[in-house]
């Protein structure tokens, strides 16, 4: 799939932002589709906070969490209300292709917006409290194949998005039946999905690694796999694969923005350059490493390419388990 074919290092070219004829004047706003917490958060919060250290922004850039229908909220808040707001980006991932392959979006199309860059990739996990009773995926697997309805998972995405997506390419590669029986609770943001499984509410979560990170550190959540073909370096290399358990399932999230197609060419090309220099500088990198990301940067003029492929990917396989018709 197009989605593993471009996890690879992309050579890039730095640039000077006072060679530009456009440049942001005052506060730049990132939109977080979600609560506070969760992947699209970090994405704002992370990227803005390097921006600022990297003086990619000549101000600030303010987080806005706008949570609602799998990022639908925000979807059509910058399409009808920010179309050509040249200061404005939104955090997107394989979360947001994955409702527009679905047409969770209504009336909405990828071609609507404008896809700026990528700035890594998260790959899944699927992960149970300290105390569960479920030591290894197979555990997990082999209770979701005896009684599809015996194991209830939380994830950050709306029902039929990215993380429940996730558990159904798992448990359909672990040779599991009926799999629109199994039972997904959604959570505006992985942080709340992650604590109604770490309070023992919930069985498992689906989610990415990044999103994780605090709860294992601190011991209140297990890994049982993370969805990657080999394990992560660093300080995730004991985390064992779902491959490596006999279970092929892969799951990497990009992380990235759009911004509002009507904005003009010269704001776009400022952005574009912006976040090859943040994805180029070591201050990202550091990022990277420390929360899990994996390398991720289509080339500049093929980002928007990419996004149209993945959407007709995964409506593919949507239709295949049952979420599409």
């Amino acid at each position: 799939m197009l989605i593993k074919r471009c996890l690879s290092v992309v050579a890039l070219a730095t640039f000077s932002l006072s060679a530009l004829a456009w440049q942001p004047s005052g506060k730049v706003e990132c939109i977080a589709p979600s609560d506070p917490g969760g992947g699209w958060d970090f994405t704002c919060r992370s990227a803005g906070n390097v921006m600022q250290e990297l003086e990619l922004v000549p101000g600030t850039v303010q987080t806005i969490n706008m949570a609602g229908a799998g990022g639908g909220v925000a979807f059509a808040h910058t399409v009808s209300k920010r179309r050509d707001d040249s200061k404005v980006l939104v955090a997107a991932s394989t979360a947001t292709t994955t409702r527009l392959a679905q047409r969770q979006f209504p009336g909405m199309t990828a071609d609507m917006v404008e896809w700026v860059g990528a700035l890594g990739a998260d790959y899944g996990i699927i992960a149970v409290g300290k105390n569960s009773k479920y030591k290894t995926l197979n555990d997990l697997m082999d209770a979701v194949k005896a009684d599809p309805r015996s194991v209830k998972f939380a994830g950050g995405s709306a029902r039929g998005g990215w993380d429940h997506l996730k558990v159904l390419i798992t448990a359909d590669a672990a040779g599991a039946d009926e799999l629109p029986s199994v039972p997904y609770l959604s959570y505006n943001n992985g942080g709340e999905a992650l604590t109604q499984v770490v309070g023992g509410q919930v069985d498992a979560f689906t989610g990415d690694i990044s999103e994780a990170t605090g709860f294992m550190e601190s011991g209140d959540l297990r890994v049982l796999a993370v969805l990657a073909d080999e394990r992560l370096p660093g300080k995730f290399e004991h985390i064992p694969t779902a491959v490596e358990q006999g279970i092929d399932s892969v799951g990497p999230n990009w992380r990235g923005f759009y911004m509002p197609k009507g904005a003009s060419d010269e704001a776009k090309q400022y952005w574009t350059d912006a976040i090859d220099t943040l994805y180029a500088s070591e201050q990202w990198k550091k990022v990277m490493t420390r929360n899990g990301l994996i390398p991720f940067h289509p080339p500049a003029g093929k980002f928007d390419a990419f996004v149209s492929q993945q959407v007709e990917e995964i409506e593919a396989i949507s239709r295949e388990i049952g979420l599409l018709k």
